[in-house]
């Protein structure tokens, strides 16, 4: 019995009241007087990643390479292992990987990331994502506390009322303001020169396909050329542009001129600028904010073997550190799923490893380290 209720509750998240995602289904619902905090910087957070593929490239594979984790708690491990593949978390999304993914995007592009626990019937039966640029964060009534607020139908600014089932995190946040740091914050000033050189290749390449020509009409020394050059210089202007205008039809003409007429392609001796050193150095800027090795965004640098090894360090502890910012939430949500049980063992998050050595240089280590402690406890 205690199943089918538990399965019917699960039914039901779709008819549950949240307090993050509304019913609204207007999309400028936000403009009703309401402006949201940071919600400029959000958007040109948004627009560097649509514009740089290595910014997006890099989120996603840092989401990716956090990797997945595994819960071993005293009792009901099975039950809630079963929970956390199966639980639903919005937008046609189940299982709290698919959760922890969106959860860490969010995290990783705005500095902030807020999610929400979905309670029923006393049973938690479901954990959706908000939208950090819709949200406000105060502090409370302690240093310690915040109080995450949420326009109203008027669009004024109220505390959500179930802050207990709030979920937030904050990346690298400043003493000044509770709002974490995204990890594109230093970046604008050089894409936007990135993305100045690009535009310029583009505008280079365009009028190379689209050639534009200098028609030069030379009269010679004689007073009755000289006398009829303007009549001259229009007709070849006429015949000029027929040929030309023929010639995107498909249709090959060709142009015949009488006296010294001289042809020439606008700009075809102009220097076009070397951009491979300066996309280069403004690259390697980029990447090294994110903290992935070069390869790993398609980017074929030098790099030797002592190289790679110690960038795979520094990646591996990156990605620790971005694992310990969401730990705490993911305790608090199997906390709530055990609590609302009756269960209140402990709990440990255990985490999938992370591979990114060789596999036959991981063997060769744990040889090493096997012999290294034969040799110690046999001393």
């Amino acid at each position: 019995m205690k199943k089918k209720r538990s399965q019917a509750s699960r039914d039901a998240v779709a008819t549950a009241v949240t307090q993050l995602r509304g019913d609204q289904a207007h999309p400028f619902a936000s403009i009703a007087s309401y402006t949201p905090l940071g919600g400029g910087e959000a958007r040109l957070y948004q627009s560097m990643r649509e514009a740089v593929p290595i910014l997006d490239a890099a989120i996603t594979k840092l989401v990716r390479l956090c990797g997945g984790f595994r819960v071993r708690c005293d009792h009901r491990e099975a039950e809630l292992a079963e929970f956390l593949r199966t639980v639903p978390c919005g937008r046609g999304q189940r299982g709290i990987h698919n959760f922890l993914s969106a959860y860490l995007d969010s995290l990783l592009l705005y500095g902030r990331a807020i999610g929400e626990m979905v309670v029923q019937d006393g049973e938690l039966i479901g954990i959706c994502w908000g939208d950090v640029t819709q949200v406000q964060i105060c502090q409370g009534a302690s240093p310690l506390d915040i109080t995450i607020c949420a326009p109203d139908e008027n669009g004024h600014m109220r505390p959500l009322p179930q802050q207990k089932l709030l979920l937030l995190t904050t990346l690298n946040p400043e003493p000044a303001n509770p709002y974490g740091v995204s990890m594109l914050r230093s970046m604008p000033f050089l894409v936007d020169i990135l993305l100045k050189i690009y535009k310029t290749i583009g505008t280079n390449w365009e009028r190379a396909g689209n050639v534009r020509y200098a028609v030069v009409c030379k009269p010679g020394s004689d007073g009755f050329e000289q006398s009829g050059a303007a009549e001259r210089a229009e007709a070849i202007a006429g015949e000029w542009s027929s040929a030309m205008q023929e010639s995107k039809n498909g249709i090959v003409r060709d142009f015949v001129a009488v006296g010294d007429v001289s042809i020439r392609v606008i700009g075809s001796d102009g220097q076009i600028l070397d951009s491979e050193v300066p996309v280069r150095q403004i690259l390697e800027q980029l990447v090294a904010r994110t903290g992935l090795p070069p390869f790993l965004l398609g980017l074929s640098w030098s790099s030797t073997e002592r190289m790679s090894q110690q960038q795979a360090d520094v990646l591996t502890s990156e990605l620790w550190a971005i694992r310990r910012s969401v730990e705490p939430i993911l305790e608090r949500i199997c906390q709530m799923f055990l609590r609302l049980r009756g269960d209140s063992s402990k709990l440990t998050i255990i985490w999938d490893e992370i591979t990114l050595q060789d596999l036959l240089e991981q063997a060769h280590a744990e040889l090493y380290r096997a012999q290294a402690n034969a040799i110690t406890n046999g001393e």
